[in-house]
């Protein structure tokens, strides 16, 4: 669905050129959250609200997207590996939304594809 798609490549790509921020130590945000904490709220926050827009979903697309949430949040974890579990300062917290925006973004444009 997005996993095989360019855009997908373009996030991956995007995410690691921000390695630098992630590894940079600063105060902590207020939350006080660890980054793959605040990684898994937020993707799955604008998951719930991707299936909530879109009620046209059946139950074999929601199931694709949670398989393809999966194999993102592995990549993720790949990814960041060595700092999950640092608390995100308010700058991390600005990308990982920023991140999971654009997840979001990925699956309404397969959606609409899916549907036209």
């Amino acid at each position: 669905m997005v996993i095989d798609k360019v855009g997908y490549e373009h996030l991956i790509q995007f995410l690691t050129e921000q390695l630098d921020l992630f590894t940079t130590q600063g105060p902590a945000d207020a939350s006080g959250k660890s980054i793959g904490a605040l990684l898994e709220e937020h993707i799955a926050e604008q998951i719930i609200t991707l299936c909530t827009q879109h009620q046209e979903l059946e139950m074999n697309h929601r199931a694709l997207i949670i398989r393809e949430i999966d194999g993102i949040m592995y990549d993720f974890q790949e990814i960041l590996a060595s700092v999950l579990d640092n608390t995100a300062t308010p700058q991390q917290v600005e990308l990982i939304n920023e991140i999971a925006l654009l997840i979001k973004n990925l699956f309404d444009n397969a959606i609409a594809e899916l549907f036209d």
